[in-house]
């Protein structure tokens, strides 16, 4: 097939397009070219590459005629925000392409209710991002059944990988948290410490989107979870990652008040943000339906990401990984 991946240079994509160029399909890529791809291959040779800024071509509304005009069998969006964004690209391939695949989020649920949580939970999201996400799934869906453009919408967790700083066990991108359990610190611990986190290697949300492609009759209209076979609680985080360098994780529980006092507006909001969703996502829809295999475990994807950073100097530590 002939196949253009908007944002193929992005977490999940550095993975997706070397895998869909050697199963064989005609990649495009569309990209505004400010950065690499995080993992090199030889695949992206045979890649045709076009610059592109996303975000200004949404403004003049010619952002959706020019993917149209390269008459692709499928088109992934990676980098879909806002659901006016969305419903122009929708519009501008029907008749185009066959099939529409967007990167969601889980986050398009709101507050844990019932775990693990499945495509059809119906708790409302919170924050922009979730409600922006949620309503472009309704709109996607809504476009398949009507009998218009075939749409699949996947819905990743924290994506983790070599390359990125991962989502740590305190729900935020602080770099201290992995210098503090290196050293034996002790660490204070907002909420309970029972709160969950589901994490997803990239390389295995590339899985399901090239399975979604592949199978486009079972993913027509659907959305799916795509996450790890298994999700984290911050204390288990914690004791696993302290293990990492040899360390006992010591904790402390506290208010979150007193957290808040302790770091950053930024990632004081980001723990909330991930915490008090604390979510768990059922992968049983996308095993069933597209054969989805996870590879990875939540803490094997966050460690290889931490490796990378370790290795790459761009991660501070006091002991050495004994993994």
């Amino acid at each position: 097939m002939r196949i253009v991946v908007i944002g193929g240079s992005g977490h999940v994509g550095s993975f997706l397009v070397p895998r869909l160029v050697r199963a064989g399909h005609e990649v495009v890529n569309l990209t505004r070219g400010g950065r690499a791809p995080y993992i090199d291959d030889e695949a992206w040779a045979e890649i045709e590459q076009i610059q592109v800024d996303r975000t200004a071509e949404d403004v003049t509304g010619t952002f959706g005629k020019r993917v149209a005009s390269l008459e692709a069998d499928v088109v992934v969006d990676m980098i879909c925000f806002t659901p006016d964004s969305a419903g122009a690209l929708v519009e501008a391939l029907r008749g185009h392409s066959g099939h529409l695949v967007h990167c969601g989020t889980i986050w398009q649920y709101g507050v844990s209710v019932k775990q693990p949580m499945r495509e059809d939970d119906t708790s409302p999201p919170f924050g922009e991002y979730g409600i922006q996400k949620a309503a472009i799934a309704e709109l996607l869906a809504a476009e398949t059944q009507s009998g218009r453009l075939v749409t699949t919408v996947l819905q990743p967790g924290h994506i983790s990988g070599p390359g990125w700083p991962p989502i740590g066990p305190l729900g935020n991108l602080d770099p201290e948290i992995w210098y503090a359990l290196s050293a034996g610190q002790e660490i204070a611990v907002p909420g309970l410490g029972a709160e969950l986190m589901h994490h997803v290697h990239a390389d295995d949300v590339a899985q399901a989107f090239q399975l979604a492609i592949e199978h486009r009759e079972a993913a027509a209209g659907e959305s799916f979870n795509v996450v790890a076979p298994s999700a984290l609680t911050v204390r288990g985080f914690l004791a696993i990652a302290a293990g990492w360098f040899g360390q006992t994780a010591r904790t402390r529980s506290v208010s979150w008040t007193e957290f808040r006092s302790g770091t950053t507006a930024e990632f004081a909001d980001s723990s909330w943000q991930h915490l008090s969703r604390s979510q768990y996502a059922s992968i049983e829809k996308a095993r069933t339906l597209l054969g989805y295999a996870p590879t990875f475990e939540p803490e094997a994807a966050v460690l290889e990401g931490i490796r990378w950073l370790i290795d790459h100097d761009r991660l501070k530590v006091a002991k050495r990984l004994i993994v």
